[in-house]
């Protein structure tokens, strides 16, 4: 059961994914959380402290996502390293699509707010850090699998806006992790 700072914060992001930077203030945290006036600011004073916990807290559901996508794919093999890129890719601009959209705009944001810049970089560099780390069980160079991770970045927004929107991702994913791994 989430609670109600969780609540706050997932209606925060499915305020910011739905309706870009623009639409999120602490009214409309508030009516998407279905919670009393002054809710979302009782827990997040500011707008930078919303985005905050809003970066902290998508950080803690990818990494949730990828613990779960871990255990169901088994062993490390190129072939599990494959399949869980190209079902994060397609999760991520699917099913998980107003959350990508959330952490886009968070990017945006970021490069007015020192604090959040540096919370967002902080995620992004744990989450880095630990697909290097899966990558790296099945022989890939870390600065290869960074190389892998930042296609996986442009494949996002890529998809996002429509230009490989329902191609399977595998094939090209295949492709460039064995070319990586040569």
């Amino acid at each position: 059961m989430a609670t109600k700072r969780e609540q706050v914060l997932d209606a925060a992001i499915e305020v910011l994914g739905a309706g870009g930077s623009r639409a999120l203030t602490h009214r409309a945290v508030d009516q998407a959380a279905d919670l009393p006036p002054g809710s979302a600011s009782n827990y997040f004073r500011t707008r930078e402290a919303l985005l905050c916990g809003v970066a902290e807290r998508l950080e803690q559901r990818d990494h949730a996502d990828w613990e779960t996508l871990n255990r169901a794919l088994g062993p490390a093999t190129v072939e599990h390293l494959i399949d869980g890129l190209a079902l994060f890719l397609t999760h991520a601009t699917t099913t998980d699509r107003i959350r990508t959209q959330a952490r886009l705009a968070l990017f945006g944001e970021s490069q007015m707010m020192p604090a959040l810049h540096e919370s967002v970089q902080r995620g992004h560099q744990r989450l880095r850090a630990w697909a290097i780390e899966m990558a790296a069980s099945v022989g890939l160079a870390a600065t290869d699998a960074g190389i892998l991770v930042d296609y996986l970045d442009g494949a996002v927004v890529h998809r996002l806006t429509g230009a490989e929107a329902g191609k399977d991702p595998r094939a090209v994913l295949a492709r460039l992790t064995r070319a990586l791994l040569d």
